[in-house]
């Protein structure tokens, strides 16, 4: 047997056990969120959004309406970390560095 056939059953293999993830929405509901908040225990991480309804620079106290709380575990909060560290690379490949101008702690 040459190489490639050799190979080939182990193609075959991958691909038949190979899982398809069939997205529905239907029932999705959307939501804009410019602020999130995250906490956590042992047992989950918590994800607050919610937007900023201040829009005035310098204000000494700001309102944010929280519309959304996501809760799941430690395990796939970490895969969302990986998903969202690509994510935010590949963005910045294309289009520039994004720079938050974090303010320094006194």
């Amino acid at each position: 047997m040459t190489k490639e056939q050799e190979a080939a059953p182990e193609a075959v293999e991958n691909e038949q056990t190979q899982t398809t993830i069939r997205w529905e929405g239907e029932n999705m509901a959307s939501s804009y969120a410019n602020v999130c908040n995250v906490t956590s225990t042992r047992e989950e991480v918590t994800f607050l959004f919610g937007t900023n309804q201040n829009w005035h620079a310098g204000q000494r106290e700001l309102t944010v309406e929280l519309t959304n709380r996501i809760m799941m575990s430690p395990y796939a909060a970490k895969r969302l970390s990986l998903l969202l560290a690509n994510t935010v690379s590949e963005y910045e490949n294309r289009f520039g560095e994004l720079q938050l101008n974090v303010p320094e702690k006194k």
